[in-house]
């Protein structure tokens, strides 16, 4: 015998049928020719592509409005002076409305109806190497999860898709297909990677509390479909350790497992959990290496020419489980950024050896640059505002040119400094 609904059950489906009702009443004002509903993330709060695009779009076009959409579980992240509205309630839907411009790397909440004359601009969040949108077919335990006529309807809604590279144009194209207008413009969120000053990292640095002289890594992890929880395939600790005092572990978990990695932090203050900070990008310009695995976050530290080195002892289930567009552990110049390890002692070992940083290393990290952040060189935002917003043309090239503006390959990266010290 099924249940019977309880009264704050009732309550909430009351509360949504009257929005939706009132929601179809805004459908019949004005677009507001000034307004831009911005989000990230399923509405995490102010970052990614969006919030570049928000910032550059206050500096070229005052005249409109940003406002940001979040969940009423992460309005403590919100800026200060930065408007907003929650999720759901009477504000979003008005707005969701009458906005002539709508920004997000993922989906707004709830389902709208896109309007004649409004434009959304998909940012994206990353560059592919796991299967996305109606790739995952293939992947029975994914394709459970997916509800593709969902995925194409909200794909249809897109009037713009942004792209950091030929190989994600390539695979958008085919696994949301849509009558959009391509973006090859670069990320707007890699900017930062080109125009933080030495000033800036240093500052930076010294706030995650980095020792001058250390040698920062940043580990930051990919989620596992097939995994519950944050289970790193290494022990921050025993890394710390086994590196010494020169150097410190930035752990930052995957934002799907929350605001804390767990990493206690015992070894000397050397091992720091770095999940809540709010934003990844100066946790990269902090770092002297990246260690990952499959994060897309490996294609945005590209940018800034230093170490990255591959740890992934799971390689074959996460490919086989998820699904990879190319072999990551190959080896082979333009699919793998760096050292590949597949055991903590081997992780280690390529730290000790410096073979983190060697010339084999840095020609793999150029090979890979070259493939995968050719639009990328500090001005992705502008463009993409001026076009999405219907600016003038400022004279920037309609997208980076391989290599233009760059910094050349080696340590330390792009003009900026390197702070480890020497081993």
């Amino acid at each position: 015998m099924p249940s019977r609904p309880t009264r704050a059950s009732v309550k909430r489906f009351v509360r949504r049928q009257a929005m939706r009702a009132a929601y179809r009443t805004d459908l019949y004002r004005p677009l507001d020719p000034n307004l831009a509903v911005y989000g990230a993330y399923w509405n995490r709060g102010v970052a990614c592509n969006p919030a570049a695009i928000h910032a550059k779009a206050r500096e070229l076009a005052p005249d409109i409005r940003g406002l940001w959409v979040v969940s009423s579980r992460y309005r403590d992240r919100m800026p200060a002076g930065v408007p907003y509205v929650i999720e759901g309630s009477r504000p979003y839907w008005r707005a969701m409305a009458t906005a002539t411009y709508l920004v997000n790397n993922s989906s707004f909440p709830g389902g709208f109806t896109k309007r004649p004359g409004q434009r959304y601009l998909q940012t994206h969040h990353g560059t592919p190497l796991k299967t996305m949108g109606l790739d995952q077919r293939a992947y029975p335990a994914l394709a459970r999860k997916a509800d593709f006529a969902k995925i194409l309807a909200h794909v249809g809604q897109w009037d713009f898709s942004l792209s950091a590279n030929p190989h994600t144009t390539e695979v958008w194209d085919r696994v949301y297909p849509g009558p959009y207008e391509r973006l090859d413009l670069g990320y707007p969120r890699n900017d930062v990677y080109f125009t933080a000053t030495a000033e800036d990292i240093a500052k930076i640095r010294a706030g995650l509390g980095i020792a001058e002289g250390q040698t920062a890594l940043l580990y930051a992890p990919t989620h596992r479909d097939y995994r519950e929880g944050f289970l790193p395939d290494l022990d921050p600790e025993r890394l710390a350790r086994e590196l010494g005092p020169e150097y410190v572990l930035l752990v930052r978990a995957h934002y799907f497992y929350g605001r804390s990695a767990g990493a206690a932090g015992t070894v000397d203050g050397r091992v720091l959990d770095v999940t809540a900070h709010p934003r990844v990008e100066e946790l990269c310009l902090a770092a002297d290496a990246l260690i990952t695995d499959y994060s897309s976050l490996t294609f945005d530290y590209a940018c800034l020419d230093r170490p990255v080195v591959v740890h992934a002892p799971d390689w074959d289930a996460y490919r086989g489980a998820r699904g990879t567009y190319f072999d990551l552990l190959s080896g082979r110049p333009g699919d793998t950024p760096g050292p590949v390890t597949t055991t903590s002692d081997e992780l280690v070992e390529a730290f000790r050896t410096g073979e983190w940083r060697s010339p084999a290393s840095a020609a793999l990290r150029t090979a890979f640059r070259e493939r995968f952040c050719p639009y990328d060189d500090g001005h992705a935002a502008e463009r993409v505002v001026r076009r999405f917003f219907g600016l003038p043309h400022s004279g920037l090239p309609h997208s980076g040119l391989p290599h233009s503006g760059l910094p050349h390959s080696g340590l330390p990266h792009s003009g900026l400094p390197y702070f480890g010290t020497p081993h």
